[in-house]
């Protein structure tokens, strides 16, 4: 019993240090382990790309993905906005045909317009050569996709050349590309002289350049019917980022401050009233396991949030339902070893034999039920959009949580307590609902 009593009461002290750590740490407004709201509860926009993989082969699709999650980073950061997040995600994978998706978030502003606007900045470079075909008497020009886009490009530069009007001096805009691009862009050359590449912009042709030579180096320069500003202005998107692959807006959400306040407000007090009521009702019918299962709860949910603080986990209204939906399936834990115990009582066994016995027959019954949320959380979280994202992980961190939250601090803390044999005050503690032993 010593043991046992030496490992509960390290595992209170242990409790209490983590509830000061969460409750500390969130009163400081400078700390940096205070809770990391999502749009719903701190206020925000969230805007959802559709990416169109048309034109890009399979095999380069992934990192055609990456580069565009990069370039859009970059440029949401020069929005100034604080902690923006963007993140890719396939959708309906479960039909068959996949869509990737880009998610914006961006904390803090509410104006859908003014974002969308200034994503929309970003242009899609492209590089095609056009071809020349005749059917009948009509010729037609088709242009090919080179696989020369923007996400090859390092960086955009304006200079001026000699202009055809008036000796006045042309805007032109200098292109470098990186290591690959430079590669392409000499195979392309040294394999098409005398073809026409053209340069495309968000799907228009800027320029039309005929390849004279092959081009090493990773330069070119772009020469359209510019002016100053123009010129300008392509510099500075360019090097904001060109798009590897075009996005379309599917979606946009925004959601103010005060409805993000009411949201956490509501659901703190959802997860109070919850857990109150859970704890009153396990006292009220398994008495002093019941007591002790709330107290097992209590340090289950200081850990929780100690962890969603430090890792850190984005919290979501979801993410607050996920976490109090598995304190549901620590107490459903419990309530198996204490009838699993009560039984064993029934028959006529000491107390710390029955916990005994009792937590080693509920043992399969409680593995075999985490196990199958840990499987649903995870497939969730796997297959879901980033709502349904943010509640599967907190789901599956608290089934991970309640497990060893039940099998271990309850059966600690009961074998730190319980006597040998049940008489006087015992048999009534050790009870459940209306019967006595």
């Amino acid at each position: 019993m010593t043991r046992f009593r030496v490992f509960a009461l390290i595992a209170l002290a242990g409790g209490i240090l983590l509830a000061y750590f969460v409750w500390t740490t969130q009163a400081d407004p400078t700390s940096a382990y205070r809770f990391k709201l999502g749009l719903d509860l701190a206020g925000g926009t969230e805007l959802v790309y559709k990416a169109d993989m048309s034109q890009t082969p399979p095999n380069e699709r992934a990192g055609a993905l990456s580069a565009l999650q990069g370039v859009i980073e970059r440029r949401v950061n020069l929005f100034g906005v604080a902690e923006p997040l963007v993140q890719t995600e396939q959708a309906n994978a479960l039909t068959g045909t996949t869509e990737d998706r880009l998610i914006v978030d961006l904390p803090g502003v509410t104006n859908i317009k003014a974002a969308v606007a200034a994503l929309g900045q970003t242009p899609t470079l492209e590089f095609k050569l056009a071809t020349t075909t005749t059917v009948g008497t009509t010729t037609q020009v088709t242009y090919i996709p080179t696989g020369l886009t923007g996400r090859y490009l390092a960086s955009a530069a304006l200079q001026f050349g000699s202009g055809a009007t008036a000796g006045l001096a042309a805007p032109q805009v200098l292109l470098n590309f990186n290591s690959a691009g430079a590669a392409l862009f000499e195979k392309i050359t040294s394999q098409h002289v005398g073809q026409t590449l053209a340069i495309f912009l968000d799907g228009q042709p800027i320029s039309e350049p005929v390849i004279q030579e092959a081009i090493p180096g990773g330069q070119a320069t772009i020469t359209g019917n510019f002016t100053a500003t123009a010129a300008r202005d392509l510099v500075r998107n360019l090097n904001f980022g060109a798009l590897p692959v075009p996005i379309t807006l599917e979606s946009s959400s925004s959601v103010g401050p005060t409805l993000g306040a009411a949201a956490i407000k509501a659901g703190v007090g959802a997860g109070i009233i919850g857990f109150a009521i859970v704890a009153l009702f396990m006292i009220a019918w398994y008495r002093l396991p019941g007591l002790i299962a709330a107290v097992a709860l209590a340090e289950y949910l200081a850990f929780m949030l100690a962890v969603i603080k430090v890792i850190p986990v984005t919290l979501t209204a979801s993410g607050i339902a996920g976490l109090i939906i598995s304190v549901g399936m620590a107490v459903d834990a419990n309530v198996l070893i204490f009838e699993r115990t009560k039984e064993e009582l029934r028959e006529g066994k000491g107390p710390r034999e029955a916990v005994h016995i009792g937590f080693a027959r509920a043992w399969t019954a409680i593995r075999d039920g985490h196990l199958t949320m840990l499987i649903s959380g995870v497939i969730l979280f796997w297959l879901g959009t980033s709502i349904v994202q943010g509640f599967a992980l907190v789901f599956v961190l608290g089934v991970l949580a309640s497990f060893v939250s039940a099998v271990s601090l309850s059966r600690v803390f009961l074998l730190a307590i319980v006597p040998e044999q049940k008489s006087g005050i015992w048999r009534f503690l050790l009870a459940s609902g209306i019967s006595h032993f």
